[in-house]
């Protein structure tokens, strides 16, 4: 039978994260690594700094059609009101008999 020496280290909370298992001859070293909760909270962070991105930017987009918006009614807003002055012009016009 082939002897066998498990060592295990693990960290503050009690997951293993490193685990060497010597079998045989004492040359034959086979080492495992459990985990990934590193690369688990990475992911999330990258997941939760794009969806801030994507608002930040929706917003600032928003922003801009909101101005442009309002730049649109106030030039509909002049031209409505130089229709009004053309209109009591000519109004003005037929009442005195100038054509």
């Amino acid at each position: 039978m082939s002897e066998e020496r498990i060592t295990e280290r693990t960290d503050a909370e009690g997951n293993v994260t490193e685990r060497v298992i010597e079998r045989g001859t004492p040359n034959t070293t086979v080492v495992e690594r459990r985990g990934g909760g590193g690369v688990l909270i990475g992911i999330v962070l990258i997941a939760i700094i794009a969806v801030v991105a994507f608002f930040l930017l929706d917003m600032n987009g928003s922003e801009s059609r909101k101005d442009d918006a309002i730049a649109e009614a106030a030039g509909q807003a002049g031209d409505a009101a130089k229709q009004v002055g053309d209109a009591a012009e000519k109004a003005a016009d037929k009442l005195t008999g100038e054509n």
